[in-house]
């Protein structure tokens, strides 16, 4: 059984790091256009470097031009969404699949899930406006704090112990309960109908087997963190894995139906 000072070891480092990332969130979700834009260049191209250098560390260099590929395609996405889309964006997990490797072949997989998430949460914002934007990052965020607190607090059967030894089934479902409210009280509020009851525990899901994807990879290549990229919290891919997993599910259903939100 772990001490309690070992239970809560890394609360700090989680409180600042989230405090200075909201900060810089909110003000770039203000800001919208470009500056919003070239936030989610910068973070997509940061998270499919570390992803490279995850599956190949010897080649420092093809991380960088794998990096440079994600931030054209985005880029490129805006203003010329043809040639992105057949170019530039098959060419990111191309490079992935040069070889064999099961990590490299699921890195090609997440590569994609990531550069989907960053043009997503571009669109969310810019088509949907900011509650949308507000709901969704709410609802990992939720999810994430529930789960943090109840899964220490009380503990329990192991979601999946095999790649993610400290996820329990309590802190589990009390991401999906948080997100359940969160969603509730949008549209308590008129931002969305109450359909977000039923969705939002869906992306929280969503975001949580992104969190999963990425302890897989980093279990299958000895790495505890993606990068040292956030000081002392570890890389870009491992606070952003759920929210991207959680866009990847929105931008699908954006093809089907319309989001009970925003607009």
């Amino acid at each position: 059984m772990s001490k309690p000072t070992d239970r809560w070891a890394d609360l700090r480092a989680r409180v600042t790091s989230a405090a200075v990332m909201v900060a810089i969130g909110a003000i770039e979700i203000w800001l919208g256009g470009w500056w919003f834009l070239i936030l989610m260049t910068l973070l997509t191209a940061a998270m499919i470097w570390e992803l490279a250098r995850l599956t190949a560390p010897a080649q420092p260099q093809v991380a960088l031009a794998i990096a440079a590929l994600a931030a054209v395609c985005l880029i490129a996405d805006e203003g010329w969404p043809s040639v992105s889309a057949w170019l530039v964006f098959p060419a990111v997990p191309a490079v992935f699949m040069l070889t064999g490797r099961m990590q490299q072949k699921a890195a090609a997989v997440i590569s994609v899930a990531v550069l989907v998430a960053g043009h997503g949460l571009f669109v969310l914002r810019d088509e949907q406006g900011t509650a949308a934007m507000l709901w969704l990052l709410g609802v990992v965020i939720v999810s994430d704090v529930m789960g943090y607190f109840v899964g220490r607090i009380l503990g329990g059967p192991k979601f999946w112990p095999a790649i993610s030894p400290k996820k329990t089934w309590s802190g589990t479902i009390a991401g999906w309960i948080g997100a359940a409210a969160l969603g509730f009280g949008f549209a308590v509020f008129g931002y969305g109908s109450y359909w977000l009851v039923i969705l939002s525990p869906l992306v929280a899901l969503a975001g949580q087997m992104g969190d999963i994807a990425e302890s897989w990879l980093k279990r299958r290549v000895g790495a505890k963190d993606s990068s040292n990229l956030i000081p002392g919290h570890g890389g870009v891919l491992d606070r952003f894995d759920a929210l991207t997993g959680a866009m990847v599910l929105v931008m699908i259903l954006t093809r089907f139906v319309e989001l009970p939100i925003g607009g």
